[in-house]
């Protein structure tokens, strides 16, 4: 069969049979360079509806419009990152959240905005809010200045009772509507955003957006579709839809003066994401240029532009979520499918997995103000600095809001603009960043990358994102390359011991070159690779490749402290394979021959990966699994799973929960599950995709001084083996 590149495998194949040696999957590879990109060998795929272009990421900029100064309202800013406003969640906890927004001003970030955590509004008390005067404000606002940075507050109200509209009574999807307002309520809610904003400022933030995007009451006022009032606030002409929010706009700089910068968020471009194609009253970005013309000639001093869905409010700013679906771009949480060069006006950045999405809808709102207009949705000059600084320098944006990527690198700017971008942690897009749950079922809001997200001042982590000096001068031996090892290394060095980390394979990264290659490029797994090695690499970390360790090596070298961190074993069904189907590990997808028919047991985020990738290729694919329907893809964020399954259903996929395979057939196989009675099956490959098993017999017998972490100990995802990699090094 032909050979392909990578590149050209992405634009229109899916993957086909590819030794595992090249993946780094089998010892005695030798060590390949993190760009280097295997080549594939080729199997039809299906037509994509939405084909990707990955060749966007040239460093080849001096970056000088992204460092370039512009200005927002009376504050100069010296380049072109902004964080936006997100880390509510860090509430509750004092010091964590003083800390958290620090962080980002100590890392360069010149204008922090703080998500709306408190409860100030007057006339509409939001009990999930925090009251400010338990809240330490005056200690943030200085925290941030005295680091360097300027400091903003979004303002929202989104999911607020009106005498017309109850949030806990309406039916999903439903949102306040502008009639839903009486005129007194209209006003009483206005004079609590300016009373807000007046507060704020007298406490000592810097500037206050308000957020008219989303589910938000001052997007009803701009919609056609929400927005049917018949007196001066109503859709009758554009001054009317955008009086309510110009209106707040101008009492802020009445009460506030006119230097207070105020920064405006809307929906830049809406489409129905519920019922594609059924948008005649969602706002058109040519609507939105004549209202940001009003709220400009109001006082606006910049606007904030992002994604206006009906249905998932998380695609208002990860809008990439739409990209996860790798060979089936466009998927949304409803098994249906944009076709990106129609929907959404045919406006959208949609060949680039998600990055700089709404850079030619911020050209075209750009071209009818004269104020600053930001974007946002995975922008992330690190990730592709030419494509970014050629957007700024373009003119398609003024600047770039961000919170993921510099979450998962709190230093992401200073290292940025000192050109050390090998050094940044890359953002992998998983979002388990964002309302995330655990094994139990809360909420467990953490980054795959950066294990003091929601970690640091907590139990786990009482010291906060700054490690503790090291505890004496210790060896210490890490066994196993992967993501957990290769943290758990990293953070034991830069904490001064000697450390030595030993893998058995030829190359380090574990499974993440597998997983990159199942998953595609979205994720950036092969850029977290590439920061794990470079990271050992500055921290001084011997690396012995190729080196399997047994209980004699451990021993010989007498460390003080092992981190085991050699990966899960693999479970078997024990099924003999017969002449019309096979019978194969999930290690065995990209080198073995696989029919059309297949089934995949096991309910984990590898088997439900794997069934993505292979319904991308055209193939049959069912997946029978030992646990309950509700746990499968257990270990992916709760967000993905909400575009991974329903995109999976649509395409066909069957899911047997609780079930077993019986039977293995020629050309079939006999399951039995939920339904009482034996089925039968056609299949011609079974994947074998169990969960693993923990793995740490190696260390049995050394104490305390030996840790186990990641899925040796307990298998699970990427994210929970870094994490602890990270915590195992920092109790060393």
């Amino acid at each position: 069969m032909a050979k392909i590149s990578r590149r050209d495998f992405l634009k229109g194949t899916a993957a086909g049979a590819m030794g595992l040696a090249a993946l780094g999957l089998a010892p005695g590879v030798e060590v390949a360079k993190a760009e280097e990109k295997p080549e594939l060998t080729a199997q039809q795929a299906v037509a994509k509806l939405n084909p990707q272009d990955y060749d966007y990421r040239s460093r080849d900029t001096d970056m000088a419009a992204i460092f370039s100064d512009w200005k927002f309202g009376g504050l100069t800013l010296h380049h072109r990152m902004v964080k936006s406003a997100a880390g509510s969640d860090t509430a509750g906890n004092p010091q964590e959240l003083v800390a958290y927004y620090e962080a980002f001003a100590k890392g360069g970030v010149e204008m922090v905005w703080v998500e709306d955590f408190l409860q100030l509004y007057a006339h509409y008390v939001n009990p999930r809010k925090k009251d400010p005067t338990t809240q330490p404000l005056a200690e943030l606002v200085k925290a941030v200045h005295d680091a360097g940075g300027y400091i903003g507050y979004q303002l929202s109200c989104m999911g607020q009772k009106f005498s017309g509209f109850d949030p806990a009574t309406a039916a999903q999807y439903e949102s306040a509507c502008a009639e839903h307002l009486t005129l007194e309520e209209l006003k009483n809610l206005q004079s609590d955003f300016i009373e807000a904003a007046a507060y704020l400022q007298g406490i000592g933030f810097d500037a206050v957006e308000i957020n008219a995007a989303g589910n938000n009451i001052g997007q009803a006022f701009f919609s056609r579709m929400r927005n049917h009032r018949d007196d001066e606030y109503g859709p009758q002409s554009f001054e009317n839809r955008a009086r309510f929010v110009a209106e707040i706009v101008s009492g802020i700089k009445e009460k506030c003066g006119r230097d207070f910068p105020v920064q405006i968020l809307i929906n830049a471009i809406e489409e129905n994401d519920v019922n594609i194609g059924d948008s005649t009253r969602f706002t058109t970005v040519e609507e939105n240029c004549e209202i940001a013309k009003m709220l400009e000639a109001a006082g606006a001093d910049s606007l904030h532009l992002r994604l206006g869905p009906l249905g998932m409010h998380v695609c208002q700013f990860a809008s990439d979520l739409y990209f996860t679906g790798y060979g089936i771009e466009g998927t949304t949480a409803y098994g249906t499918q944009f076709d990106f060069s129609r929907h959404w006006e045919g406006k959208l950045v949609a060949d680039h997995s998600g990055c700089g999405l709404m850079l030619n809808v911020c050209e075209q709102i750009k071209k009818a103000v004269s104020i600053p207009c930001g974007g946002v949705t995975y922008m992330d000059p690190a990730h592709a600095p030419k494509f970014f600084n050629d957007a700024i320098k373009d003119g398609k944006v003024d600047f770039m809001l961000m919170t993921r990527p510099l979450t998962v690198d709190m230093q992401y700017v200073n290292k940025l603009r000192e050109g050390r971008l090998d050094e940044i942690a890359p953002c992998t897009r998983c979002m388990h960043c964002h309302f995330d749950y655990n094994e139990e079922g809360k909420i467990y809001e953490h980054c795959r990358v950066n294990a003091c997200t929601q970690r640091a001042f907590r139990d786990k982590m009482p010291e906060g994102y700054d490690l503790l000096p090291k505890d004496g001068d210790k060896k210490v031996m890490v066994i196993g390359g992967g993501p957990a090892g290769m943290e758990a290394a990293r953070i034991a060095a830069q904490r001064g011991y000697a450390v030595t980390l030993y893998e058995k394979k030829g190359m380090l990264g574990g499974l993440l070159p597998f997983a990159s290659y199942i998953k595609g490029p979205h994720e950036n797994l092969d850029d977290l690779r590439a920061y794990l090695v470079r990271q050992l690499e500055l921290a001084g970390v011997t690396v012995v490749t190729g080196t399997e360790v047994d209980a004699a090596l451990i021993e010989k070298e007498a460390p003080d402290a092992v981190i085991l961190a050699t990966g899960g074993k693999r479970d078997t069904l024990g099924l003999a394979g017969t002449a019309g189907t096979s019978v194969i590990s999930i290690d065995d997808v990209a080198s073995a021959k696989l029919g059309e028919k297949i089934t995949i047991v096991g309910g984990n985020a590898q088997a439900v990966d794997v069934a993505q990738w292979l319904v991308a290729q055209g193939k049959h694919v069912t997946i029978v699994t030992p646990e309950d329907v509700a746990k499968l893809d257990k270990g992916q964020s709760s967000w993905v799973k909400k575009f991974t399954l329903p995109m999976l259903y649509a395409r066909g996929t069957r899911v047997w929960p609780n079930a077993k395979i019986v039977s293995v057939g020629d050309g079939s196989i006999v399951i039995h599950g939920e339904t009482g009675v034996d089925m039968e099956i056609a299949c011609d490959t079974v994947i074998e995709a169990m969960d693993m098993l923990p793995n740490t017999g190696l260390i049995e017998g050394l104490g305390d001084k030996a840790v186990a972490v990641g899925d040796c100990n307990k298998p699970w995802n990427i994210a929970e083996a870094i994490a602890a990699g990270n915590i195992a090094a920092r109790n060393i």
